[in-house]
Order: C-alpha cells, then sequence, then structure tokens
C-alpha cells in the first residue's frame, strides 16, 4: 500500500496546469477509500436495495483509478487536508460523477453508459450485505434524500460530509457534469439539515451486516443450472468432433447432426460412381450417367471435406447459388462428377438428383474454399452436355459429357469464322475466354461448340455452374430448320446469323439461373424512304427453376452491327412455348430525318393498331406509321383467331 506522506507531496505540473498521476491517485482512494465509498452510496438512488446499492457503491469506487496521467481537477478554496490533495478531488470527483450517472434512467434509443449496467465486481455469492440499522433520525435523512435528485443529494453530501462551501460544490457539480449546479444548491435548501447524521454508520458502506440470500430459491437455482449442465454434456457428445480426419483448418463448420442419414451423405466411401459406359443403355442420358472423372476421385480425405463443406459451409467459405436452388447439403450419398487439379485447385463436382454442387480448395490448404451450386432438375442431353469447371483470370475451363465426341469453341458476333478445334482430355476442355467475365464493350462472344451423336449444339458461360444452351427458330416448334421455322440447336449458318447481332444481349440474363435462350426471327419489315428491310427478333431466357423467364424484344436495322432493345419483359408467355404470339415497337429516324413508328408482331398476328403519341392501323403483323419525336405510342393487335394481343412491355 502506498504510504500517507506519498498521498501529500506536490503534484507535477504540466504547462496547462497540475497532473495527477495513476499512482498519486491510488494512494489518495486507498487512504480514503471508506470515505470515497459513503459518498457514493449517498448520492446514488435508494430505490436499488440496500444490498445493490453497496455493491454499487464500492464498484463506482474502486472503477475511479484512472488508467493514465489526468489533468487535476480546478483548486478549490480550501487547501488543507484531503482538499489540497489533487489526487483526491480527482477520484472524488470520479466518483460523483460515476455515481451521478448510475442514477440515469435508461434510455430506449440510447447505449447505457457503464455506470447504470450493474457491477460485474464486486460480488458476493449467497450473501446479503448492508449497513447497520440506525435510528429514526437517520431513518428519515435517508427518505429525504431519496426525494431529492441526483445533483441535489450530491450538493447535500458534498456540503455536509465534505464541508465544503456552496462556491466550491458549485465547481465540483459543474466538473461533475451537472447541467444547473444553482439548482441544485437551491433543491438541497429546502431539504431540512441534518448533516452530521452523515458520518453515522448508518450510512457506511464499508462496515456491513451479512445475510443468506433466500434458501429455497438458491436450492432450486442450483438443482436446474446441474440438469443443464448434463444437458450440455450430453448435446456436446452428440455433437463434438466426429474424428472425420479433417485438419484444424479445414473449411466446414462442426457438425450439427448425427444421425445415420446425415452420416451417410457425409461418407465419402457411400458416394456413387457411375460406369463410364452407363450412358449408352440408360433410359436417361443426363448428369445421373456420368462416371466419375479426374485424378483425385481416390483422395478420400478432399472428398470427405468436400462433402463437409457442402453439408455445412463455414464462414470462411465463399458460397454461390443460382437463384431458386436450395444451399443445404444432400439428403444422402450423391454422385461424383469430377475430383482432379485444375489451374491451381482442388475441384470436385458432386450431383445430387437436384443439384450440381462444385467445391475447390487452393493446391496448398483449404483457406479461401468455395463451393458453388446450381439447380439442374429435369435436365436432358443438351442441358447435361458440360458444366464449368473453372474460371481463371476471365477464362472458363469446361467439364463435358461422356456423350460428347467433340469440342470446339467460336465467337458468336462472327459467324462466318469458323470453330476452333479444342482437344478434349478426360473431358476437359483447354482454357477459352469467357465471355460473361470480359469487361468493357462487347466485341465478341465466345460460345463453346460440343458435337455428338445427335449433332452440335452451342452454350455459353452466363457466369454460372452450367451453361446456357443456345437455340433459334420459333419455340414450340421441333426440327433442325431454319431461323424462322422450328427451335433447334443455334449450329447452322442460317442461325449464326440471326443470333450475331444479338450475342451481346446475353449479358442482360447473367447470374439468373439460365437453362437455354432461344433466338427467334419472328419478323422482317421494309423500312420507310427504301433504305432495307428491318430484323425483329425475340429472344427468350427460360430458367431452371421454370420462373423468371426474360423476354427480349430486338431490332436489327440493314448495316448495324448490334440489335437493339425495344421491349423487355418477365414472366411473361410471349415468345415461348405455350404462347409464341408477340408484338413490339419501336421509334425510328430515317436516313432523310423524318421520325416513324415501326411495329411488327409474329406471323399469326392478323392486324396491329397503334394509339397515343401515334395513330394508325394495319392489316397483317406489320405497321409503319409517322410519328414526332419523343412520341410514345400503345400498341394492339388481333391474331387470327380473334385474340387480341399487347405490345411487349
Amino acid at each position: 500500500m502506498p504510504s500517507q506522506d506519498a498521498a501529500h507531496h506536490p503534484a507535477p505540473s504540466s504547462p496547462a496546469g497540475p497532473v495527477v498521476d495513476v499512482e498519486r491517485a491510488e494512494a489518495a482512494l486507498t487512504e480514503h477509500y471508506p470515505r470515497l465509498v459513503r459518498i457514493a452510496y449517498l448520492v446514488l438512488p435508494s430505490g436499488t436495495g440496500r444490498g445493490r446499492r453497496v455493491l454499487t457503491a464500492h464498484s463506482l469506487t474502486q472503477r475511479a483509478l484512472p488508467r493514465t496521467r489526468v489533468p487535476a481537477p480546478a483548486p478549490l478554496s480550501r487547501s488543507a487536508g484531503r482538499d489540497g490533495d489533487p489526487g483526491y478531488a480527482l477520484v472524488r470527483l470520479r466518483v460523483v460523477r460515476t455515481a451521478l450517472e448510475a442514477g440515469l434512467p435508461l434510455r430506449r434509443r440510447a447505449w447505457p453508459k457503464r455506470a447504470q449496467l450493474p457491477p460485474l465486481l464486486p460480488q458476493v455469492w449467497g450473501l446479503k450485505l448492508f449497513p447497520h440499522p440506525g435510528g429514526a433520525d437517520g431513518l428519515a435523512l435517508d427518505q429525504r434524500l431519496a426525494a431529492l435528485s441526483g445533483p441535489a443529494r450530491a450538493a447535500c453530501v458534498l456540503r455536509g460530509l465534505e464541508r465544503l462551501p456552496d462556491g466550491d460544490v458549485r465547481a465540483v457539480l459543474a466538473a461533475a457534469g451537472v447541467a444547473d449546479p444553482d439548482a441544485a444548491l437551491a433543491e438541497a435548501d429546502r431539504a431540512p439539515a441534518a448533516y452530521h447524521l452523515l458520518d453515522s454508520p448508518e450510512f457506511d458502506p464499508c462496515a456491513l451486516q451479512a445475510r443468506p440470500t433466500d434458501l429455497l430459491r438458491r436450492r432450486r437455482h442450483l438443482n436446474a443450472v446441474l440438469v443443464a449442465g448434463a444437458a450440455l454434456a450430453v448435446c456436446g457428445a452428440l455433437l463434438g468432433p466426429a474424428g472425420d480426419g479433417r485438419g484444424p483448418d479445414a473449411a466446414a463448420a462442426p457438425p450439427y447432426a448425427r444421425n445415420p442419414a446425415a452420416r451417410a451423405a457425409l461418407d465419402p466411401g457411400k458416394l456413387t460412381r457411375v460406369s463410364p459406359t452407363a450412358w449408352k443403355t440408360s433410359a436417361r442420358v443426363d448428369f445421373s450417367v456420368w462416371p466419375a472423372r479426374g485424378g483425385l476421385t481416390g483422395d478420400t480425405a478432399l472428398l470427405r471435406r468436400a462433402l463437409a463443406v457442402w453439408a455445412r459451409p463455414g464462414g470462411s467459405v465463399q458460397v454461390s447459388a443460382t437463384p431458386g436452388t436450395p444451399s443445404g447439403g444432400p439428403a444422402g450419398p450423391p454422385q461424383l462428377l469430377y475430383a482432379g487439379a485444375v489451374d491451381g485447385a482442388r475441384v470436385v463436382i458432386l450431383h445430387d438428383g437436384l443439384r450440381i454442387a462444385r467445391y475447390a480448395e487452393p493446391a496448398d490448404g483449404t483457406r479461401g474454399a468455395v463451393l458453388d451450386l446450381a439447380r439442374v432438375d429435369g435436365a436432358d442431353r443438351a442441358g447435361a452436355s458440360a458444366v464449368v469447371l473453372s474460371r481463371t483470370d476471365g477464362d472458363v475451363r469446361y467439364l463435358t459429357a461422356p456423350w460428347v465426341r467433340g469440342a470446339g469453341a467460336r465467337d458468336l458476333r462472327a459467324p462466318g469464322s469458323g470453330a476452333t478445334d479444342l482437344t478434349l482430355t478426360d473431358g476437359v476442355t483447354p482454357p477459352l475466354s469467357g465471355p460473361a467475365l470480359e469487361p468493357g464493350p462487347c466485341t465478341s462472344w465466345n460460345v463453346l461448340q460440343l458435337t455428338d451423336g445427335t449433332g452440335t449444339r452451342l452454350v455459353t458461360d452466363l457466369g454460372e455452374l452450367v451453361p446456357a444452351r443456345l437455340t433459334a427458330g420459333r419455340p414450340g416448334a421441333t426440327g433442325t430448320g431454319g431461323a424462322g421455322s422450328a427451335t433447334g440447336a443455334a449450329s447452322g449458318a442460317e442461325v449464326l446469323r440471326t443470333w450475331a447481332p444479338f450475342a451481346c444481349s446475353l449479358s442482360a440474363v447473367r447470374s439468373a439461373g439460365v437453362r437455354s435462350v432461344n433466338a427467334w426471327a419472328f419478323a422482317e419489315q421494309p423500312l420507310p424512304d427504301a433504305s432495307g428491310s428491318a430484323a425483329w427478333v425475340c429472344t427468350r431466357a427460360e430458367t431452371w427453376r421454370g420462373g423468371g423467364a426474360r423476354v427480349l424484344a430486338q431490332f436489327h436495322t440493314p448495316g448495324g452491327r448490334f440489335g437493339a432493345v425495344t421491349a423487355e419483359a418477365e414472366d411473361v408467355p410471349a415468345c415461348g412455348a405455350r404462347r409464341p404470339q408477340v408484338l413490339a415497337g419501336v421509334l425510328w429516324k430515317s436516313a432523310a430525318g423524318a421520325w416513324y413508328l415501326l411495329a411488327a408482331g409474329s406471323p399469326d398476328v392478323a392486324s396491329v393498331g397503334a394509339t397515343g403519341g401515334a395513330e394508325g392501323t394495319a392489316r397483317g403483323h406489320l405497321l409503319t406509321v409517322r410519328a414526332e419525336r419523343g412520341a410514345r405510342a400503345d400498341l394492339k393487335g388481333t391474331l387470327e383467331d380473334g385474340r387480341s394481343i399487347s405490345g411487349l412491355r
């Protein structure tokens, strides 16, 4: 304990005034601890009970010790004894300030101050501590103090216990944060003066009586704690580490269930592995007949990590899922499609009948692992032709289906350039530039061309796990004819020319869970002023989840590099297999400077009319009307069967 002499030698000074260091404040607090605790006890409100008030007074006093050197309070008029010691003045000021804060009411939209919260320390378990009872005069004084506000109680304590004049009381209250010290003094004046009782034992929180707490309640609480502890121990045994060999840096979160089905789904030994020739005899030709490929299909530890992360990804795992794809783990053992080293990472691809899951981790550990999920239920031979194996620096590498015989890369924007052959290694393509990740303006759109026993088809990367298939032709029809007839794979020369001006519009359906995109050239319209003929194309992006289909009506003039989107809609039947009819319009300026409203419908539109900013009607599925710049019109059409159709919007 610091000596008494140490508490009274002169305080060091700074250019701004005297400074109290921690040692000096500790010496003052230790020497005058009983008086400081009494000050805190008297200033605190009495509504919390005597026992709680005692512990709070001790807690506030012990926390009054500063952590660093702080400026001393302004000197008071009295300089003898305690009041001449800057260390004591400092800790007394801090005690008064925190005791006043402890009496403030809690506010709903403000963080509570530390003094307003129950004391963490000191704590006495099993005992109630409170000062010795006093006489009737002491009880009356305590009741009068309780009726005063906190600042007024502090004024009474500083007057009666510390013997400070009103000027010094006013200075201490102002330094403690009291907004109106004069009002506090005036309120204290209205209370009868019985200051000599403040030194009595009944207000001494250091001379205490001890009594036991409620013994029956304590016994019930102890029994409840024992039961809860036993239940926690049982849960810990059930949910504890499974001893599955994963290291401390594994990316999976702790296990949450140990039932047989959950354990089977996480067991790499129970993974489904399909024969390499199963697809040749199976009634289904989709992801369910893909064999397990890759150089790490026997790496049990890698497969275990992939399954564990799929079931319960940790906080460091980057998880992505296409819209409408459940993100939970597999219900049972999934099918292994691939496990191997690709572009500096270890990659595992799994299939559970509903989804494709791709787990990837760096070759040197599991930090930075990623998990991608994509819905693929209802996939057919064309939809299960490929999955994205990796993306690195804008390049995409695919894993193709076992029935794919050849692969090539081609630019959809350049239909006459032909395809570049790609060498498949165990179904894996070399990296090719991916359009979904290219920054800047759209100058090309690279797609993957796949050939199997049924023909050639194109798929494109839209930033997801499964590439989208590209088709062309009238929705709902079958076959492999030209762009104006049946829906088929976009591989013929005429179909490629149809897609070329509209390839960059595929960026509008990135990351939307797209299954396929069809382009239908539904009309060709002569332009006014002998400017040639414009093409109308409707593109419809279908999703794996069924809903959320995106429809774009596009207009392409002769010589233009790109088509212009004139209308778009979502979740409408237009341009789809159920209702292929479509009607769209555009405001167009001729080379001579005249403005026209051009509208076109699908071939089964019998008449078209425009109202609003431009007026006109026409028999057939084409309409040309003179208009003003900026005009807006509503389009209505009639189908050959008498039904009406509105413009796409």
